[in-house]
């Protein structure tokens, strides 16, 4: 019984090492995410108003139907969430207003189908979007028949429209990414898949604003758990996966 004891106590023991280990390795990975991709980035002022769209990682689970700022309902329970609330932590005095409009399925055409109602209306002094993955996975699934360049350009109207309309807003750009060998993601997205990394990337760049590296801390992430420990299906962030996804943008956001 002692030796068991003892057995079972070092197992717990090196359990517990590991994760603080994993624990304190995580806002490395997202530094030197960061670092390796020498990005602008974006600073927060007093009365920011902060909107996150995009699709189902986004979205993840908002009620549709809040429409208020800084409301646990209305940001969802995923990494907007997550960085919401580190925002409203760091900045307390900053009176920060933050919206979640992300929809689970969509693509940038989509984005803009309502975006005068889910962006523009709202007059967002900081807009961060994150999409692009459904642009290449529902060429696979669901039939669409859209390409790299449908999305360049559908991307540049977003953005060149968001600008006419609020020529001061502070975009994030946030690449879309994804983890090979979990479920959905397989050999069939590559390389077309690397053309809509690249693509956001671009976009940043052409428009001089920030950009965050999600593919590049997911990649990193991948030396200290497997795939399937940061994302449930190689898209959609497991609760490890949106902690990362959160604190690489703070990196960014800050």
């Amino acid at each position: 019984m002692k030796s068991n004891n003892s057995r079972r106590g070092f197992i717990k023991t090196a359990a517990v090492g590991t994760l603080a280990s994993m624990a304190l390795s995580l806002p490395q990975i997202a530094a030197a995410a960061v670092a390796e991709n020498g990005i602008k980035k974006v600073s927060i002022d007093k009365n920011d108003i902060i909107l996150f769209q995009g699709d189902s990682i986004t979205d993840w689970g908002r009620d549709h139907s809040k429409t208020i700022p800084n409301d646990t309902g209305s940001l969802g329970s995923g990494y907007v969430l997550l960085a919401s609330g580190q925002l409203l932590i760091k900045y307390p005095q900053y009176n920060l207003q933050i919206y979640n409009k992300g929809i689970s399925g969509n693509k940038v055409y989509q984005l803009a189908e309502r975006w005068d109602t889910d962006a523009l209306n709202l007059k967002p002094t900081v807009l961060s979007i994150h999409i692009g993955v459904n642009d290449f996975w529902h060429t696979i699934t669901n039939g669409y028949t859209g390409t790299i360049q449908n999305y360049i350009a559908d991307y540049h109207t977003l953005l060149d429209r968001t600008r006419k309309a609020l020529p001061e807003v502070k975009f994030v750009i946030c690449e879309p990414f994804a983890v090979k060998g979990v479920k959905a993601v397989d050999d069939k997205w590559y390389p077309t898949f690397n053309l809509f990394r690249k693509a956001a990337k671009d976009i940043a760049n052409e428009y001089n604003t920030a950009f965050v590296p999600y593919q590049a801390a997911f990649d990193k992430a991948l030396e200290l758990a497997p795939g399937n420990y940061w994302t449930l299906d190689g898209v959609h962030p497991s609760i490890a996966g949106e902690a990362l996804m959160a604190k690489t943008w703070m990196e960014i956001v800050n």
